[in-house]
């Protein structure tokens, strides 16, 4: 293939150019009669070369480089057509398929957006909750505060008309927002005779539904509640007794406050289980409301509160779903040892909770 080196002056031309890599590659695949390999050495020599670069590129323009055979190729047989077209037949029903599902999905509701939307709505109702339970506890507070001096001269440790004021606060807080049932109210002692209510702790809720029993009581709270404008100082004028929980004098007062409490005709509200479960399990008890009851030789009444965590679940106290509160009052338990107190009322709350949450 003489065609393929370049003329014999341009040959010339280029060995004196033999310094540069580029073109040193060239001549090489072109001595060797490689077409292919000499027409890209040289199109790099032409890149790279700054001088006789126009010599080099008509070097390239005059090499031939000849056409490689396409190899025979069988003709497809009647069968591989046939199964070509049923492969594109699949490809075609799987694509529609998929489109299809795709619109059926963007149709159908996101269950994180439905979450989402449903968290917001209970944000929004919970705000608007403690809006209108704050807006009525204002003038029953300054109605509570009318009172008090008399309350301290007439009635200073059972104070039922400051009671009273909490249970209208009470039901008229949650009247727009849940509903309450209550059952065994047969079992609830005289609201002249002093007895320890316990009760399984769920929600911030509780307290609001347990003050719609319609028997005054004195509630055990941490101190930080008592901080909270006119509904923490609605609170130390009913005379409900404040706990800091870490703080072992405190507790030893707290027990102190409650005995002397009972001992003038108060009753006493306790949450054995100390905090606020997570609504799915019930916690251990502590023996201090039991021990209480003990010493003073008072029943303990057990109460199952139901529904109050899935309205408002401990530890997320700005959401507030819809559903219903159903409270169970449970006979008495006589007063006897402490672990025995304990246990009884243990086993008469968790008689009414669903399986696994006792």
């Amino acid at each position: 293939m003489e065609s393929t080196f370049p003329p014999p002056r341009l040959f010339a031309f280029a060995l004196q150019l033999r310094s540069n890599s580029a073109i040193r590659t060239a001549f090489a695949c072109t001595t060797k009669s490689r077409p292919y390999s000499a027409r890209l050495g040289w199109q790099r020599a032409c890149s790279s070369a700054h001088a006789g670069s126009f010599a080099i590129r008509s070097c390239i323009g005059r090499l031939e480089v000849p056409k490689v055979a396409t190899p025979n190729r069988r003709r497809p047989s009647l069968r591989h057509k046939e199964n070509t077209r049923a492969a594109r037949r699949l490809r075609c029903d799987a694509s529609s398929a998929s489109s299809s599902a795709g619109t059926l999905s963007s149709e159908a509701p996101n269950p994180g957006q439905a979450s989402g939307l449903s968290a917001f709505l209970a944000t929004v109702k919970a705000v608007i909750f403690y809006t209108v339970s704050l807006t009525i506890a204002v003038p029953l507070f300054v109605v509570m505060l009318a009172l008090s001096p008399f309350m301290a001269i007439f009635d200073k440790h059972r104070r039922l008309a400051q009671h009273f004021v909490n249970d209208v606060w009470a039901r008229l807080s949650t009247l727009l927002f849940y509903r309450v049932t209550i059952e065994g109210k047969e079992h609830l002692p005289d609201p002249k005779e002093p007895a320890v209510y316990v009760a399984n702790h769920q929600s911030f809720l509780d307290i609001f539904t347990l003050f719609q029993l319609g028997r005054p009581f004195k509630f055990v709270s941490k101190t930080s509640i008592f901080l909270i404008p006119i509904v923490g100082w609605s609170m130390w004028l009913t005379g409900h007794i404040p706990l800091k929980r870490l703080d072992k004098r405190s507790q030893i007062a707290c027990l102190g406050r409650c005995q002397d409490a009972l001992k003038q005709g108060a009753s006493v509200l306790f949450f054995p289980e100390g905090t606020r479960g997570d609504g799915r399990q019930m916690g251990a008890f502590k023996k201090g409301a039991f021990s209480v009851a003990a010493k003073a030789q008072v029943p303990v009444i057990p109460v199952t509160l139901m529904g109050t965590g899935a309205i408002m679940p401990g530890g997320k106290e700005l959401r507030m779903y819809p559903g219903n509160v159903h409270v169970i009052i449970h006979p008495r338990v006589q007063p006897k040892q402490a672990d025995t107190m304990m246990q009884e009322a243990r086993r008469a709350i968790a008689s009414s909770l669903p399986p696994g949450a006792a």
